[in-house]
């Protein structure tokens, strides 16, 4: 059992973590609202049922509720349909979110991003570290973590891209 919230992001198995108040359940609503699907609130069960295959459910099938703070308890399910949940999913990202600080800030590497490996269960798990702070899109942000992942794991990397390209036209520039 990790503490966070499971979701179906694109097709993509997604733990959100972060420290209580960070906004993980407002997170997880505003992406079954856009169509994403939860698979656990609060206490997503993890098992690991391959060499590198993490699944992970929602414990006693509790997986159409959600604690939001101020709302209390929904039922994700009654409020947004049958397709809003989902019973497991295989585990592909962890987005940890964090309150940006200054020090936070300096620390971010802008070229690749906070990207890291968590340990779980034997298994890699890809982690990245999601600034939080006033006014920032996070499910935008989230949905983007999650295609920018998918595209690093068929091979491609933006930034090394981007970084060719300055390459060359320094090279024409010389």
């Amino acid at each position: 059992t990790l503490h966070g919230v499971f979701m179906d992001v694109l097709g993509m198995g997604v733990l959100i973590m972060g420290d209580s108040g960070t906004g993980k359940s407002e997170l997880a609503l505003e992406l079954v609202s856009r169509g994403h699907r939860l698979i656990a609130d609060d206490a997503p069960e993890f098992s690991k049922i391959g060499p590198q295959i993490i699944s992970g459910a929602s414990p006693f099938g509790m997986n159409a509720f959600l604690e939001v703070r101020g709302l209390g308890i929904l039922n994700v399910q009654a409020l947004f349909g049958d397709s809003a949940i989902k019973k497991d999913k295989y585990l592909r990202l962890i987005v940890q979110l964090e309150q940006m600080t200054p020090e936070r800030l300096q620390n971010i590497d802008r070229l690749q991003g906070d990207y890291r490996v968590r340990h779980i269960l034997g298994v890699d798990i890809q982690e990245i570290g999601l600034p939080v702070a006033p006014g920032r899109n996070l499910a935008v942000l989230l949905e983007c973590a999650v295609r920018n992942h998918s595209l690093k794991v068929q091979g491609y990397n933006a930034a090394d891209e981007f970084c060719e390209l300055q390459r060359q036209a320094m090279h024409k520039i010389e």
